[in-house]
């Protein structure tokens, strides 16, 4: 089975197709021109860049959280091509992060790859395809969506790998069929028994197919269904070096997901969207306990462009993700988790003034072995002004600031911790 997803994989890897996703110092300019060159460059302070609680230490009782100053640089290209039927897009961010607190070792370098092309074969046909491949150490770029409940900060050369495609079908005048499917790789440099590639390396895959009709003007409706599976490839024991093997395909999973939708325009700048059902989870390798599970699913989402420059989002979702919480002792592994994430974020233009501000929150269930029962809450937020000097050079201020508060510490596992980095750059744009 492992050969076979791994394969699978690899093939993934090679379309050309991708959505990026947002990161820290990557930067992207609409222009009419179809390519566009930026550099970024901050100076910055980050007191937890460990990613470490305050009573977390060694074996010689010495503090694991760390604070630093530091620098960044962050050279970005991305080119656009549309034509009549046919658009294209790639785009490559490079980052370097250079902390002066370390003795070793004192840069990260993350990539990031992302690459789409759409093509419209007649008014009712269309096909989509998006990739996007990361390296990095910060789990906000390795998982920007939120769909693990980790948000630990991991040394090494970590790989992300997501693949979607999409064909949409009018079936007749006022039936649409929508077919998607997405694949996520993950891969963690990190290795060993209990390491972070034995807890997460993973493949995700995610089928989905919906029916949508017009009910009222400018409402549609959605009947849908999706199959999901998650499949761990890693060869180390989850458990820690001397306690027995466990295999991570302990964990593997899959879905089936029901659910009905309704898709709105409210007015030509405010539309949201609503799905809501069940979902029904089978673990296929499960050591001891329930082999299955049902619960609810739901997937919200709102957007406003209230004024030229300027829009609010905001979103919702209920369902069951993955976990950095592996084998805890010699007991059963934690199988996942039952999560509900909020999420919302204002862009608001002034003259030459760009403020935004992200805000996340996610509430994150365990299920199964010691951590059975015990949750994690997440909240993550951040704000950025800049001030656009002309059109190719723009100076901005930030701060981020995130808050994990998990239940585990009652088990002696210090995975609380508290993260501020503020940041002042300069950004240029071609």
């Amino acid at each position: 089975m492992k050969k076979f997803i791994t394969t699978a994989g690899v093939a993934a890897l090679g379309v050309a197709g991708v959505q990026g996703a947002w990161a820290p110092g990557a930067s992207s300019t609409e222009t009419t021109k179809p390519w566009s060159v930026s550099a970024t460059l901050r100076g910055f302070y980050d007191d937890n860049y460990t990613t470490r609680g305050k009573d977390d230490v060694d074996v010689n009782g010495h503090s694991l959280k760390r604070d630093s100053f530091g620098f960044e640089v962050s050279p970005a290209a991305a080119l656009n091509i549309f034509r009549d039927q046919t658009s294209f897009g790639l785009s490559y961010v490079f980052d370097m992060r250079y902390y002066d607190d370390r003795e070793d070792d004192k840069s990260d370098f993350s990539h990031q790859i992302n690459a789409k092309i759409s093509h419209a074969f007649s008014p009712r046909f269309k096909l989509d395809a998006n990739d996007s491949f990361v390296i990095a150490q910060e789990q906000s770029i390795i998982d920007p969506n939120m769909n693990t409940a980790s948000f630990i900060r991991t040394d090494g050369d970590n790989m992300r790998n997501s693949l979607g495609l999409s064909l949409t079908a009018g079936l007749t005048e006022n039936i649409e069929s929508v077919f998607t499917y997405a694949s996520t790789w993950y891969n963690y440099d990190q290795d060993g028994p209990g390491s972070r590639s034995a807890i997460l390396d993973r493949w995700e895959h995610l089928f989905t197919f919906n029916l949508r009709r017009p009910i009222f003007e400018r409402t549609v409706g959605v009947l849908g269904y999706q199959y999901g599976m998650v499949n761990y490839t890693s060869n180390d024991s989850l458990g820690n070096p001397g306690t027995p093997f466990v295999d991570p395909e302990t964990r593997d999973n899959h879905s089936h997901y029901g659910y009905l939708g309704i898709d709105q325009t409210f007015s030509p700048t405010l539309n949201g969207s609503i799905r809501g059902g069940v979902q029904y989870i089978q673990y296929d390798n499960i050591v001891s306990g329930d082999d299955s599970n049902w619960g609810p699913y739901v997937d919200a989402n709102m957007t406003w462009a209230y004024t030229q420059g300027s829009y609010a989002q905001l979103g919702v979702k209920h369902n069951r993700i993955q976990t950095d919480v592996g084998l805890l002792g010699t007991g059963t592994p934690n199988q996942d988790a039952e999560a509900t994430t909020i999420y919302g974020s204002v862009n608001h233009r002034f003259g030459p003034f760009i403020a935004s501000l992200m805000a996340s929150y996610q509430h994150a269930k365990f299920n199964g072995g010691p951590s059975d029962g015990l949750a994690d809450d997440y909240f993550g937020a951040g704000i950025n002004l800049t001030y656009e000097i002309n059109k190719f050079l723009a100076a901005e201020v930030g701060y981020n600031y995130d808050n994990l508060d998990s239940e585990l510490n009652q088990l002696g596992i210090f995975r609380s911790f508290s993260r501020d980095r503020v940041y002042v750059g300069i950004r240029a744009n071609y």
